[in-house]
């Protein structure tokens, strides 16, 4: 490491102990910002100082948050997210088709309005895009996490969870569509005078192998007014179908086709 005037750790020390940032000092003195990690590191070991990383955990500090992009973000976590809580590894993640830029957008711009001090990634994978958010405190946001996969285990939501649904109930309905869902178009045959006529319909699909996730669906469409049925393919009640003309049409005003 490059040796520095001691002054000038002096006072960069004084400065970090005032609370400004590693980049802010690093700027003010011309010093690299490794090395001013590095010496904060040192005078908090020198001192004994434990360092805990400062949080905007809404669940930890009571802090106000943007509670539409969080019932979006339930829905995606409960369709294809999981978190990593390991010793040194912390972790939001939701996985989002490649063929959907849109989606990824939203995704990510929803961790950030929920949790904006975290660092964002995206990793591409064969097919889909995962979208990171690091911080140990997406536990607290979802408590629904925890051993194993979530059709495994019972899923419920807590009361503030299920408060936050009633207030932005499409926005939770988006989640889980943009995640487990689909717009699809159907088609069926009929004979008119005499002749074979094709008739295409717009529906809305939702699957999940979890039948806790999918009450949660189907109550909050109940509340909607949103008509469904429960299809059953190949003997497994997976799918939740959602055809009526006015129920899709709602849907369409709300959620629409990925993107």
């Amino acid at each position: 490491m490059e040796q520095h005037n001691p002054s000038i750790r002096e006072e960069a020390l004084v400065l970090l102990r005032r609370g400004l940032s590693n980049r802010t000092v690093a700027e003010r003195l011309n010093v690299p910002r490794g090395t001013v990690g590095w010496w904060l590191s040192e005078d908090r070991r020198r001192r004994g100082v434990r360092y805990e990383r400062p949080t905007d955990c809404p669940k930890c500090t009571g802090r106000a948050f943007d509670i539409s992009a969080y019932a979006y973000l339930l829905g995606l976590y409960l369709g294809d997210g999981h978190i990593v809580s390991k010793a040194r590894q912390h972790h939001l993640s939701i996985f989002c088709a490649a063929s959907w830029p849109g989606l990824i957008d939203a995704a990510e711009d929803a961790m950030r309005r929920v949790m904006p001090m975290p660092s964002v990634r995206r990793r591409a994978r064969p097919g889909c895009a995962e979208v990171k958010s690091f911080t140990k405190h997406w536990t607290c946001m979802f408590p629904q996490h925890g051993p194993g996969k979530k059709h495994e285990r019972e899923i419920s939501l807590q009361s503030w969870q299920q408060d936050i649904v009633e207030e932005h109930p499409w926005d939770f309905i988006r989640g889980l569509i943009h995640s487990d869902g689909c717009r699809a178009v159907n088609w069926t045959t009929r004979i008119v005078n005499g002749e074979c006529k094709r008739y295409e319909y717009p529906r809305y699909w939702f699957t999940n192998v979890s039948d806790d996730i999918r009450q949660l669906y189907t109550d909050t469409l109940d509340m909607l007014g949103i008509e469904w049925t429960h299809c059953t393919r190949k003997g497994k009640p997976y799918n939740i179908s959602v055809a009526r003309k006015a129920s899709v049409a709602l849907m369409d005003a709300h959620i629409g086709p990925k993107h």
